[in-house]
């Protein structure tokens, strides 16, 4: 299955303007949401799906949040075009219809977190900064490697490798499906198990410091600590691979898990790459506790799909080779 989807703050003076949700729990529930450590309890499965876009549309240009009944209206709006969608893959003649249902695979979220029109707060425009020439100089190149035959598996891209890639990260972005996260904590480490490619980040609280920086990984370097009731994990030592919107080995990654209530996590993301954008930029995901056990993602499990893939490839080599055709 390959799909690919759309991966510091400003000024202390714009601070309050920032906060959209509340990130303090009532003191009556305070004990209740604190582990035997003393910290905010961030443990269980936590679902991050929306309805909000990444960017503000341009015919918000100026309007962070909805009314009711606007938002109300756009709720609607992409419920029809859900059912619209299904319906004319249910109405095409036997034989004709190939892939997935989307009712039955896909699960965007159905409502607008909090009634905004993005999840980008910083810049306030909701905007993510233009981007440097460097970022279409890389996706040209990916777009010409993607166009070739695959020689073998590392010509490939990660998500398609499975080894990551779509919403888990880092940063955490919700997309068509596998909104779901899963949160551990010791006195020393947290871990963050996303459902999307069953991906794990075992990251250290204990204060030690980052990797040196010719060490790079897939996911990043990750060291964790906490600023009063927050968690902040800051990531580093990215692989070039490893691309958010664009983003390159330069990416330098903030995040910030706040508790807001007993079934409410906030999660907020800086992302700060000067290679790839004309400034860093602020996005913050509502996540609700969810009941539902996480389970395995096994993308296409044993490798099997990639086998294909490649044998699909040269079978298409051959049949271009016999037709004249010495294109890569």
């Amino acid at each position: 299955m390959i799909r690919r989807f759309p991966m510091f703050t400003g000024a202390a003076a714009l601070a309050s303007v920032l906060v959209v949700f509340p990130l303090v729990a009532a003191a009556g529930q305070d004990a209740a949401l604190r582990t035997p450590h003393g910290h905010p309890d961030l443990q269980g499965v936590w679902n991050f799906s929306t309805a909000t876009p990444m960017e503000r549309p341009e015919d918000l240009a100026g309007q962070s949040t909805l009314t009711p009944e606007e938002a109300a209206a756009w709720e609607q709006r992409l419920a029809e075009q859900r059912a619209a969608n299904e319906s004319e893959r249910e109405d095409a003649p036997l034989g004709a219809r190939l892939g997935y249902s989307v009712r039955v695979w896909f699960e965007h979220g159905h409502s607008l977190s909090e009634q905004r029109t993005s999840l980008v707060i910083d810049p306030p425009d909701g905007r993510i900064p233009a981007v440097r020439p460097a970022v279409a100089a890389r996706a040209e190149l990916r777009g010409l490697l993607r166009g070739r035959h695959a020689h073998g598996p590392e010509d490939r891209g990660a998500s398609e490798r499975c080894l990551l890639g779509f919403n888990s990260g880092p940063p955490m972005t919700p997309s068509a499906y596998n909104n779901n996260v899963q949160l551990f904590q010791t006195a020393d480490h947290v871990v963050i198990l996303n459902e999307m490619v069953h991906n794990a980040r075992i990251v250290p609280l204990d204060g030690r410091p980052h990797l040196p920086a010719h060490l790079r990984q897939w996911v990043g370097d990750s060291r964790a600590s906490w600023d009063g009731d927050t968690l902040v994990i800051e990531t580093r030592n990215f692989l070039g691979e490893t691309s958010l919107r664009g983003s390159s080995a330069n990416l330098h990654l903030v995040e910030r898990f706040t508790r807001a209530g007993a079934d409410t996590l906030i999660y907020e993301f800086t992302v700060n790459d000067p290679t790839s954008w004309a400034g860093p930029w602020t996005a913050q995901v509502r996540m609700n506790r969810t009941s539902e056990p996480l389970y395995e993602y096994a993308c296409h499990e044993g490798n099997y799909s990639m086998a294909s893939s490649l044998s699909g490839a040269r079978a298409m080599e051959a049949r271009e080779a016999a037709a004249g055709d010495d294109s890569p």
